[in-house]
């Protein structure tokens, strides 16, 4: 029995453009800074700025999701899954408020954004919100993939995927195809593999 598990930040949703817009408006970053989130990060790290990027990463991730955009052929990838018959869950690791800054719920906000998205619209993705978890740890994410006997799982971070037992089938979201290669893991460069990957 399959049962495919989703991580939501930086894998279902995307925040580079967001992240790129908001350090503009706060004039944090100069226009030529790549429209990444790591390249922000690093540009505002290298001025000892690590504080001023806690906060916008708290900001953009609460106050200013909904503009966030779904990560690129994501929505797509899901629907043709879910014609094949393949069920579907969300565990995520998220805070419920951000660790520095004004104490946006992060939850709420998250829910917000696959509301706008239509996760749940009988017309949408149709998704029952009891297939929807925002663990606050690491470790309780991981714990609750392992209780929901997920078969895949999908995420962008590798130390998730590492944590996870062998049993289950690994896939790295990896748009911008920067991380190593493994035996533990397949590499996803775009949501258009997913089918190959998972069916």
């Amino acid at each position: 029995m399959k049962l495919l598990g989703l991580d939501f930040d930086n894998t279902l949703v995307r925040y580079d453009k967001l992240f790129h817009k908001l350090a503009l408006e706060k004039d944090l970053i100069d226009p030529s800074v790549p429209t990444e989130k790591t390249a922000i990060r690093d540009h505002l790290r290298s001025k000892g700025q690590d504080e001023i990027f806690t906060l916008l990463q708290g900001e953009v991730y609460g106050l200013r999701i909904l503009e966030a955009e779904p990560a690129e052929g994501m929505l797509e990838a899901i629907k043709t899954l879910q014609q094949l018959g393949v069920p579907m869950a969300l565990v995520s690791h998220k805070t419920n408020t951000p660790y520095k800054g004004p104490a946006f719920d992060l939850h709420k906000a998250a829910w917000s954004w696959l509301e706008e998205k239509e996760f749940f619209a009988p017309d949408g993705l149709g998704w029952e919100r009891e297939s929807v978890f925002f663990e606050t740890t690491k470790e309780s994410k991981v714990e609750r993939i392992e209780k929901l006997k997920c078969s895949h799982y999908i995420d962008d971070l590798p130390e998730i995927l590492q944590m996870l037992p062998k049993k289950i089938s690994k896939i790295l979201y990896d748009p911008h195809n920067r991380s190593a290669r493994s035996k533990d893991w397949v590499n996803m460069n775009a949501w258009s593999d997913a089918k190959r990957m998972i069916i």
